[in-house]
């Protein structure tokens, strides 16, 4: 009998029937229904005889591989494999999945929603009120701005989708030429990075983490843009530069930012990370763009058919 280690919380809370449906199919299923994360011991320890895993951000690192001498198969619930050593899996011919498209409705819409919370100073100001005050901010509106998009994978596109139904013009960078018929499906227009960093008034990043991406939104980046900027994040930590990202909204060499991925998670707020989330022009996020209700059980049915396709 194959084993499967589940350790997202959003498979306990959504794929009982899957679970169900494992266990017909003749799995012996470990599903982590504690409500907490496993901790990195816990993990091993089931993770060492089992065939296949469904994994969030729990790491995945060659010493965890290591010590999985039966695993066949890993799926990522969700999109991201920066956690999985994708180099080890390779070499020892362990497939490897991710639940594309699953979440992308979740983080389209999260990402237009900070951006409105952004411009508009809704979360501070709804945090004020509740402390007694009465302030009455003045934002900008997103109808007629410039929306910079990096990254236009399935996200890219839907953020444009939606930003150019609220009246918004749509730039995209890509390290790839996009098709015309792409971009004049959604509207938007292909422009190198350093173009697009000094003419937009709105920046949302959804780019994979990579050696290529990372620190691309670095001191120089932020040089680059207009001070009335705002930035959102919803890919992945680390492709922002976070100590620039602090020096830029302390100074005000832009106007607000939004993220709701860090490098570690959860952060550690000791010294200039502390400052940063005390700053009332920064808006952080517990990594949370893709939960929805909807994008949960859509991965996990997907999350289940890989698994069960890659280890029959």
């Amino acid at each position: 009998m194959k084993k499967i280690v589940i350790t997202p919380r959003g498979f306990a809370a959504y794929g009982q029937k899957q679970k169900e449906y494992l266990e017909k199919q003749g799995f012996q299923v470990v599903l982590n229904d504690t409500g907490k994360p496993f901790t990195p011991e816990v993990f091993a320890k089931h993770s060492r005889d089992a065939a296949g895993i469904i994994v969030g951000v729990d790491q995945m690192d060659a010493a965890f591989l290591e010590k999985c001498s039966h695993l066949e198969a890993v799926v990522k619930f969700g999109v991201g494999t920066d956690n999985i050593d994708l180099n080890v899996c390779e070499e020892r011919k362990i497939q490897v999945g991710r639940c594309i498209g699953t979440n992308t409705n979740a983080v389209a819409e999260f990402t237009i929603g900070l951006l409105f919370s952004s411009a508009r100073q809704i979360a501070t100001n709804a945090q004020a009120v509740k402390e007694g005050s009465w302030a009455k901010p003045t934002g900008v509106e997103l109808y007629g701005k410039k929306l910079g998009i990096i990254g236009f994978g399935a996200i890219g596109k839907a953020v444009a989708q939606r930003a150019v139904g609220l009246g918004m013009q749509a730039s995209v960078y890509d390290l790839y030429q996009i098709p015309k018929t792409d971009l004049d499906q959604y509207q938007v227009q292909q422009e190198d990075l350093n173009t697009l960093l000094k003419t937009s008034d709105f920046i949302t990043i959804h780019v994979p983490y990579t050696e290529t991406t990372a620190q691309l939104i670095d001191k120089a980046a932020f040089d680059k843009m207009k001070d009335s900027c705002i930035l959102v994040n919803t890919s992945r930590g680390g492709i922002v530069d976070e100590q620039a990202l602090y020096q830029a909204l302390k100074v005000n060499s832009i106007t607000a930012a939004a993220s709701d991925v860090f490098l570690e998670e959860p952060p550690i707020l000791e010294g200039w990370r502390k400052d940063l989330f005390q700053l009332p022009n920064f808006t952080p996020t517990a990594h949370i763009a893709s939960r929805s209700q909807e994008a949960e059980m859509n991965t996990v049915q997907r999350a289940t058919e890989l698994i069960v396709e890659y280890l029959e």
